[in-house]
């Protein structure tokens, strides 16, 4: 059996038993890959006079936008690995791709797997510095970029053989050329399974982004367990509304929904508007749709119910969702959004499947191909601990090879025959898991253990909070206690009032142990990728000083005392 005829069949019997997850995990197995490119041996192949849609990207709402084939996509993309060949990318050559939602990012992506070429994704968002940081720590020898970055570049004194899209410039190739080179591609060799492929920076909401390699199967064949928690089918018109340059894009922009030949849909968009979001989804046609809590939270604010849509799976992932976003778009379009987990360093872990019952809180169940481990700190397992991947012969596909030139950093992560997430869930009875938080987020107050997301899922329930971060501040009698920083929406203003209200909501929502104490109206930092730095925010509570007692914009609960 050839690598594609195995890799078709285990993504066939996904497809089969889309609704039927008991079958699904119990009968599937990753197929066992020796050599194998999914770009030349499953994506070309597929392609071959295949005029479906593949691609489907519009810039202005009112046009129809730019739609390409299967058979487009695979001939572009192998003019644009004959151009760079020309150009020296070679076998194990690191490539910087530094690009928007435009079709070039999709080209080069697949050229560069064609060459064997490892590619370095970064987000736009990057100033000059972390372009500096990236490069260096990423190894590159090339670089794909967006014209309106060029200048980010222009002090980095490193030997690069730099490539502009969009305009040219003095000094850097012009991509455009690469679209009259043959079409007609011949690997210089075969490509090993194992090969490594991507560099993903993590998105650094604890510590400093580490590299996380992934090869030739770990991210394209890993992704099936992300197809099947999406519910793909063929056909599909998919939209991941996620940024270019970090894993999340891979995910459902790139593999999972090409593995189900559907369509990739972008709407592309200066400023994230809800009403123009959800008016796309309606004239667009959009299938399925996958998007992080913050765009949920966002669209939510609008009145479902005017927006006549045809979705029929809708997934969130970045972060859990709360349960009351959830029911808010159940109510108006009679669709339950399913949660998922996974990370940079794996494919989908956990998740609900399409056809599955949806526990309120729960990010669902192990995914086919996943085993999941619950441990404490002497890998012991228990009912709530550090999620887990079991290594050795049970170690899943989509799991990366380590963190790419951080051999510490790699055995410390994979120690013990564990891959350890340093994410904490809780295992219900029923096999369904609830995230608790990051290993490092957890705290003690009063000998109870907390979780910030728990916190936070209740807090954004009131209507004039957008956004909430929780750590531990110290207290003399419970050696910490909660405290929230939060953002105000559009027309409310901070103050003692909103103060008051927001403790009040607390105490009627939360268990006594578990209410918010302290509370400060401050702008939340945040990891390029938008994610919350809980750290940071835990380090000022450790540092600060006694006095002064309150900070600009803070507020104890016993600054209220009618509320006791």
């Amino acid at each position: 059996m050839t690598a594609a005829k195995a890799f078709l069949d285990a993504r066939d019997l996904l497809v089969r038993h889309r609704t039927d997850y008991d079958r699904a995990y119990k009968e599937f197995a990753w197929p066992a890959l020796d050599e194998f490119n999914w770009a030349l041996d499953y994506f070309d192949a597929i392609a071959r006079d295949n005029h479906n849609p593949a691609l489907w990207l519009v810039d202005d709402p009112s046009g129809e936008g730019l739609r390409l084939s299967y058979a487009q996509m695979s001939e572009r993309s192998s003019r644009v690995a004959n151009f760079l060949r020309g150009a020296g990318v070679g076998r194990g050559d690191r490539v910087l791709l530094m690009l928007p939602n435009r079709v070039e990012l999709w080209d080069v992506m697949l050229a560069a797997m064609k060459l064997g070429a490892i590619g370095l994704p970064a987000t736009t968002q990057l100033s000059a510095d972390d372009v500096r940081d990236r490069v260096q720590i990423g190894g590159a020898k090339f670089a794909v970029v967006d014209s309106a970055e060029l200048v980010k570049f222009d002090t980095l004194d490193v030997p690069l053989t730099r490539f502009s899209v969009g305009a040219s410039r003095d000094g850097w190739i012009d991509l455009a050329a690469a679209y009259a080179a043959s079409p007609d591609f011949t690997p210089d060799g075969v490509t090993r399974a194992s090969d490594p492929m991507l560099l993903y920076f993590t998105s650094g909401t604890t510590s400093k982004p580490k590299l996380v390699e992934h090869t030739h199967q770990s991210y394209p064949v890993g992704h099936l367990s992300t197809m099947y928690w999406i519910g793909l089918q063929p056909g599909d018109i998919h939209w991941n509304i996620s940024s270019p340059g970090w894993a999340k894009h891979a995910w459902s922009c790139f593999f999972a929904p090409w593995n189900a030949q559907a369509c990739v849909f972008v709407f592309n968009f200066a400023r994230f508007v809800p009403k123009d979001t959800l008016a796309a989804l309606v004239r667009f046609n959009v299938t399925t749709l996958c998007a992080p809590p913050t765009v949920w939270r966002m669209l939510v604010q609008e009145r479902l119910t005017d927006y006549p849509v045809k979705l029929r799976e809708i997934v969130g992932a970045g972060e859990p969702l709360n349960p009351e976003i959830i029911e808010r778009v159940k109510h108006a379009w009679g669709i339950t959004i399913r949660d998922g987990y996974g990370q940079t360093e794996t494919t989908c872990q956990i998740g609900n499947p399409p056809g599955q019952p949806v526990v309120a809180g729960s990010m669902g169940r192990p995914l086919p191909g996943y085993r999941i481990e619950l441990l404490d700190a002497d890998d012991q397992a228990v009912g709530e601990g550090e999620i887990a991947l079991p290594l050795g012969d049970a170690r899943p596909l989509g799991l990366m090879t380590g963190y790419a030139n951080n051999a510490k950093a790699t055995e410390q992560a994979m120690r013990n025959g564990f891959y350890r997430t340093s994410d904490v869930a809780l295992r219900r009875d029923d096999g369904y898991y609830v995230y608790v938080g990051r290993a490092d987020d957890v705290f003690k107050s009063s000998d109870y253990r907390l979780s910030p997301f728990e916190l936070e899922s209740v807090l954004i329930e009131h209507e004039a909070i957008g956004e909430a971060a929780v750590v531990p501040s110290a207290d003399a009698l419970r050696l910490s206690v909660p405290k929230a920083f939060v953002t105000v929406r559009q027309g409310y203003e901070a103050g003692p009032e909103l103060a008051r209200a927001v403790f009040a909501f607390s105490r009627e929502k939360l268990a006594p142990y578990k209410r918010i104490r302290r509370l400060q109206f401050s702008e939340l930092p945040k990891t390029i990728s938008g994610k919350i730095r809980r750290v940071e925010l835990r380090r000022r509570e450790m540092e600060r000083a006694a006095e002064p007692a309150r900070l600009p914009d803070e507020y104890w609960e016993e600054d209220f005392p009618d509320l006791r």
